[in-house]
């Protein structure tokens, strides 16, 4: 038998943490299902991942394919253990094929297909583990499988484009870095030479006490950097460093506005899409918090989880919170009234994502020519403290005749 540790909710919505000795992850779940906690996170102790090599991920597009392959199937009649034969049998990604096959052992061993994909959190979230529960006890698994398919295409396709948009500004930071330092290590010591013991000017004796550091500190450099990068990573782990980077991101001119409505449309598509397959209220709501990527949005969500555990509206603590635009909120209330959450929620993540993807386009507008300014800015700098003292030296050559 192995060590797990699991993180589960139970019909409150409550977390419950602990560990386990079971014969395997599909093994816990069971066990967490007869307690009646839902299975968040399922895991073998670090020690024992350590022997077994640890889990092998797949990408999530190919996962994706996968549930809208198994609909298909699964609508045309195949049976479901058939069904995951004949995809692992046909795909060309080893690893996927592994997946699926270790997926419908379990399930031909009496698994559910809920529970052998939550005895897998590396590779199912308990937002899809949760949906396809919902669709197994409800009898509508190809629904939400189809679902689940443009769901996560629809994130890929969305993820895709925001890294599409930063990877220009990125260039530009790394060629003007590699440019900054290729002018200290070459250039900056020739003219410190040329110089000697003059009289120089603090904007030269700033470049070139940069030069040196680099030239001949390097080492010191590096580790101070390290030591830094590694201070920062720390207190950004932290949850009040995350907290206080989050604020500070959101409270960001434009870009910060860009950032809250990314996480505002997640938690939208991600809590609509679980109400519209079958999912309780209450769980939907403990796993979009955690899926929304935003601290701030998930203490929203949890103050809002409780309201309506109480039997009150969902829109008022989310009114007072700050976080959601005013608009959102009174399109959120009218569809609690009218009994179209679902609808109005997928409604809202597809507008919200039309508008920050415009939003996100005229940023990386923006953010261009603020590097290329500001990369300029550093070399006039450079420039200028390299030229100074030469100028200087000419005006004094002038005077002297």
């Amino acid at each position: 038998m192995a060590n797990f540790n699991y993180t589960a909710r139970d019909t409150a919505g409550r977390e419950v943490v602990g560990a386990m000795q079971a014969d395997s992850q599909a093994a816990v779940v069971r066990s967490l299902d007869e307690k009646k906690l839902f299975p968040v996170r399922v895991s073998q102790t670090r020690e024992e991942q350590v022997l077994i090599g640890g889990p092998r991920r797949v990408k999530n597009r190919d996962i994706g394919q996968v549930y809208g392959q198994l609909a298909d199937l699964l609508r045309a009649g195949v049976p479901l253990i058939r069904s995951m034969e004949t995809i692992s049998r046909a795909t060309p990604n080893r690893r996927l094929a592994e997946l699926v096959r270790s997926i419908r052992d379990d399930v031909a061993g009496g698994t559910t297909l809920a529970d052998a994909m939550a005895a897998r959190p590396a590779q199912f979230p308990g937002l899809q583990s949760a949906m396809v529960r919902a669709g197994e006890r409800a009898g509508f698994l190809e629904d939400v499988l189809d679902n689940l398919a443009g769901f996560i295409e629809h994130h890929d396709d969305l993820r895709g484009k925001v890294i599409q948009a930063l990877v220009y500004p990125l260039v530009l930071i790394g060629l003007g870095s590699v440019g900054f330092f290729l002018i200290l290590i070459l250039f900056v010591p020739t003219f410190k030479r040329l110089f000697g013991n003059m009289n120089l000017p603090a904007p030269t004796q700033f470049v070139f006490g940069m030069s040196d550091l680099v030239v001949n500190h390097y080492v010191i450099m590096l580790l101070g950097l390290a030591a830094i990068a590694a201070g920062i990573r720390m207190f950004m782990r932290s949850n009040y460093g995350a907290a206080l980077w989050e604020k500070w991101k959101f409270s960001m001119p434009f870009v910060g506005n860009v950032g809250r409505m990314l996480a505002i449309g997640r938690f939208c598509r991600i809590f609509g899409t679980m109400l519209a397959n079958g999912v309780p209220i209450l769980q939907a709501l403990s796993i979009s918090k955690d899926a929304s990527g935003s601290i701030t949005m998930a203490r929203c969500i949890e103050q809002a989880a409780r309201n309506v555990q109480a039997g009150q509206s969902l829109a008022e603590p989310i009114k007072a919170s700050g976080m959601f635009p005013l608009q959102i909120v009174e399109m959120i209330s009218v569809a609690e009234e009218s009994n179209q959450l679902e609808k109005v929620l997928i409604k809202i993540a597809d507008t919200v994502e039309q508008r920050t993807e415009r939003r996100l386009d005229m940023a990386v507008k923006l953010i261009e020519p603020a590097i290329l300014v500001l990369i300029a800015g550093v070399y006039a700098f450079i420039m200028a403290g390299l030229m100074w003292p030469i100028f200087s030296l000419s005006e004094a050559i002038k005077s002297a005749k």
